[in-house]
């Protein structure tokens, strides 16, 4: 018979907790082994591992999450110690799968918004609703799936047949894994062609990253700008909650004539409210994606340029959707709402959601920015 006593801290990097749990416990060997004393095991699986002791002496559960996986701390009572090896191998082996097929309530996901516009949209495929702009020769179409993608050539981009003055645009969208620094994949609203020199924006912008860093999400607001250095940003800045390489997710903007509403996933990211007309898009808007280099300015200010050693960078888009009043629409026509309420007015339940993202996963806000000179920006104080 074996006795063993561990530490309080085991720190374990495996792929494989169920073969380590089998070692541990001696299952399959010719003589048993039993364990004196409380046992805290931290299983941690492709992150980074925080280790800390725990004095309870009671079976419970932490999450040590990050943006692609999950860390897991186990304390174990010295009460099971005195079970048989097999017994514990099976409870700790349950105990894996039903934790990783339960949802998390940790501070990694946002609450739900309660409300999903996306839903209340019809879809509609690529081309009735847009046509190609740019580089036609880097842009396909499958299955009413739109793919767009950079190399050193050329990049590409497409525009809505129809211009709108209010509405809900949005799109399933999938970026590349890998080093995509000075790349912009972006989707967005604009009337640079009928005003160019003094057009309004409303974009929704990826902002490509170098190995192992996220993606920035980045939301701007553009008032009569020109693009030529006399331009004022309006910019915010997200990470996001989710892996956005591993699979589509919707991304959306909501126009009306009260406020610009950013959407991940249904769930409000950003609201900007019409203060003035002066900081306010009120001419008609056409809908735009594209991707491109943006090296000057994308990655770290500039830092990381794009390295076509790594082309073709892909942008992947799906799911359209541009509801709303058209540019032709007669002047009855009544704005789209993002919300339950026929006003477009948020609900609480989605505030506290937009709130929540913004207090975990914002990474820059102009209006807090002190460099900037708000005397350009009245919105932010007024």
């Amino acid at each position: 018979m074996k006795y063993f006593l561990f530490p309080t801290i085991l720190l374990l990097n495996t792929l494989d907790p169920p073969t380590f749990i089998t070692n541990l416990f001696g299952y399959g060997r010719s003589s048993p082994s039993y364990f004196v004393g409380p046992i805290n095991l931290l299983i941690y699986i492709n992150c980074t591992a925080i280790a800390y002791p725990s004095p309870s002496l009671q079976l419970s559960l932490h999450f040590l999450h990050s943006q692609q996986s999950f860390c897991l701390l186990y304390t174990i009572p010295s009460s099971l110690l005195t079970f048989p090896p097999p017994l514990l191998i099976m409870a700790f082996y349950l105990l894996l799968v039903l934790i990783l097929l339960a949802p998390s309530s940790n501070a990694e996901w946002p609450p739900s918004p309660g409300y999903f516009p996306s839903r209340k949209f019809r879809s509609m495929s690529f081309y009735q609703g847009f046509r190609n702009l740019w580089g036609p020769q880097h842009q396909s179409v499958h299955q009413n799936a739109l793919t767009i993608w950079l190399d050193s050539t050329s990049g590409s981009g497409f525009k809505s047949i129809r211009p709108f003055r209010s509405g809900y645009f949005g799109a399933s969208i999938k970026l590349q894994t890998g080093y995509t620094a000075g790349v912009i994949t972006a989707f967005y609203l604009s009337n640079n062609e009928a005003h160019p020199g003094f057009h309004d924006e409303v974009d929704i912008e990826f902002l490509g990253t170098t190995f192992g860093k996220p993606y920035t999400l980045q939301t701007n607001v553009y008032i009569r700008g020109s693009g030529d250095g006399k331009i004022i940003g309006r910019e915010m800045k997200f990470h996001l909650w989710f892996d956005p390489t591993k699979d589509f997710h919707h991304y959306a903007i909501l126009w009306s004539p009260k406020d610009i509403i950013f959407l991940v996933d249904d769930i409000p990211v950003r609201r900007y409210p019409k203060k003035s007309a002066t900081t306010f898009p009120l001419r008609p808007m056409w809908l735009y994606g594209s991707i491109w280099d943006a090296s000057s300015w994308a990655t770290e200010d500039g830092k990381y340029k794009a390295d076509y050693r790594y082309q073709p960078f892909v942008g992947q888009y799906s799911n359209f959707k541009a509801s709303g009043c058209s540019a032709y629409s007669p002047p009855r026509c009544h704005p789209v709402s993002a919300s339950p309420y026929r006003s477009g007015r948020l609900s609480g339940q989605q505030y506290s959601a937009m709130k929540w993202v913004q207090s975990h996963y914002m990474v820059y806000n102009y209006c807090r920015d002190n460099k900037r000179d708000h005397s350009l920006t009245p919105e932010c104080w007024g």
